[in-house]
């Protein structure tokens, strides 16, 4: 019977079938996979044209060759601490929506995803949707046909349906398909690599040049701007927790950061250089100048195959996210209403507002929320030492471990209010300027200050306000040993 218990299957969780799973625990029968499958995964959704268009856009703003492509990796680096988050998953058996509720409390937790997680995700599925589009127009036009609202309304729908699709069936099927979708887009991001290469301008210099402290204020909003991509993917849990809990702590962390990291600094890189020869602000028409005629379609056709990857998972997430706000419904259908509502930001940002203003808009602010949000998780996970009852996590009690002060966590929310009133003070973005950032001559510091202070304020408050959580946590360390058993039931 012993043996029975520890068969490994995946009822729930099989290929060309809707996920039966959404936001409860995964048990131990169910687990599969190895660390390196998260690679693929991450891969796949990040060789997107996004990460082009960012790099070009820091020559757009006026940085040297040399110091966009240092923005470039410096930005990036932030993938090290989504690829850290993911350990949580197998720990918890959980996704990073459920696992929140230690850091926010099992009350406080429905407030800090739908108010400030949630529209984040929808906010990026208009943006990855409107990419995919403009794309898709771009290829009906190169062919000579005649581009009418009713035929892109068509293409946003068809784009929409096919992600929504994918979505829809879930996490095995997202991690079967990753692998044969990263390596055609690597092939041909390689190949669009190949020919930027060619006529970049190595020895470009910006045609007015800036020095000094104006040099440091534009190098500093465009980490920011880099940074906002890998801060918006705190998900990382969601696509892990299918895992053994036996698992490699290091290998999880490793597999996922670097799928995002590599391809997230090749492709800025691609972009950077393709501003020294040609205008990034109008990027989708200007780098087909740098491309043969031939090349051109099959690089607008990766445009739309990588931006629907990346919202595969985006709208993925974004469904687990309804049903931890409190919606009861299944998650194939939370997908399917993210995704409308995605779809309708995406019309507006495409028929009716300017979608550059728009997109740069989105990122520049974000950077606020997402970096004081990744900082809390890292710092939680630490304290805990990554030890998550997934059992604990659903019980939403008064006497559950998480219930904290009638349900919320003051620690989490005060280093989040705080953290986030940090980053603003020092954020510089299209519409605002904080008064840290105009005193350091427009230096955006958002992306270094807020994560700082709601690490360091999480940390103190936590251990003032909430010892025992974390003492309960020690506790069933050495009682239970490495591999404890969650119970199955919610």
């Amino acid at each position: 019977m012993a043996a029975q218990d520890e068969k490994v299957t995946t009822g729930g969780d099989e290929v060309g079938k809707v996920e039966a799973h959404g936001i409860e625990y995964i048990a131990p029968t169910e687990r599969h996979g190895r660390p390196r499958d998260l690679f693929a995964v991450w891969a796949a959704s990040n060789i997107n044209y996004l990460y082009v268009l960012l790099g070009g856009l820091l020559v757009v703003f006026g940085l040297t060759l040399g110091q966009a492509l240092i923005a470039v990796v410096v930005g990036n680096l932030f993938w090290a601490a989504i690829g850290v988050i993911a350990i949580s998953g197998p720990a918890a058996g959980a996704p990073s929506s459920v696992i929140t509720r230690a850091m926010f409390g099992t009350r406080g937790n429905r407030i800090n995803v739908g108010v400030f997680s949630w529209p984040v995700f929808i906010a990026y599925e208009a943006v990855n949707l409107s990419i995919g589009a403009l794309a898709g127009f771009a290829i009906v036009q190169h062919f000579g046909a005649t581009l009418s609202t009713p035929l892109k309304v068509v293409l946003v729908a068809s784009i929409a349906t096919v992600t929504l699709v994918v979505s829809v069936y879930g996490h095995a099927t997202i991690l079967r398909l990753s692998g044969a979708v990263t390596v055609a887009l690597a092939l041909a991001m390689g190949g669009l690599a190949f020919f930027v290469v060619r006529h970049a301008d190595w020895s470009y210099q910006p045609t007015v040049e800036v020095g000094g402290g104006a040099s440091w204020s534009i190098w500093a909003a465009g980490v920011a701007l880099i940074a906002a991509a890998p801060l918006s993917w705190g998900v990382s849990p969601d696509y892990a927790r299918y895992l053994p809990q036996t698992s490699s702590r290091t290998a999880i962390a490793a597999w996922t950061g670097l799928g995002g990291f590599i391809p997230s600094v090749a492709l800025g890189a691609v972009g950077v250089l393709a501003a020294t020869v040609v205008d990034m602000s109008d990027a989708q028409t200007s780098i087909g100048q740098l491309l043969p005629f031939w090349f051109y379609p099959i690089f607008l056709a990766v445009i739309v195959i990588g931006s629907m990857s990346n919202n595969v998972l985006t709208m993925y997430s974004s469904g687990l996210c309804l049903q931890v706000i409190g919606i009861p419904l299944r998650r194939s259908i939370t997908v399917l209403i993210d995704g409308l509502l995605g779809v309708a930001l995406a019309g507006y940002a495409l028929f009716v507002s300017d979608f550059t203003a728009a997109l740069s808009g989105i990122l520049e602010l974000t950077v606020t929320l997402l970096g004081p949000s990744i900082a809390i998780y890292i710092t939680d996970l630490y304290l805990r030492r990554n030890d998550y009852s997934g059992y604990e996590l659903r019980n939403d009690s008064p006497d559950g471990q998480f219930w904290y002060t009638k349900g919320f966590n003051v620690a989490g929310f005060a280093a989040f209010a705080l953290g986030t009133g940090s980053a603003l003070l020092c954020v510089n973005t299209t519409d605002f300027t904080g008064p840290i950032a105009i005193h350091l001559g427009g230096a955006d510091v958002s992306w270094i200050v807020g994560p700082m202070v709601a690490g360091v304020v999480y940390a103190a408050l936590s251990r003032t306000l909430y010892p025992a959580s974390t003492r309960a946590a020690t506790a069933r360390r050495s009682t239970s040993g490495a591999a404890r058993k969650e119970p199955v039931h919610d």
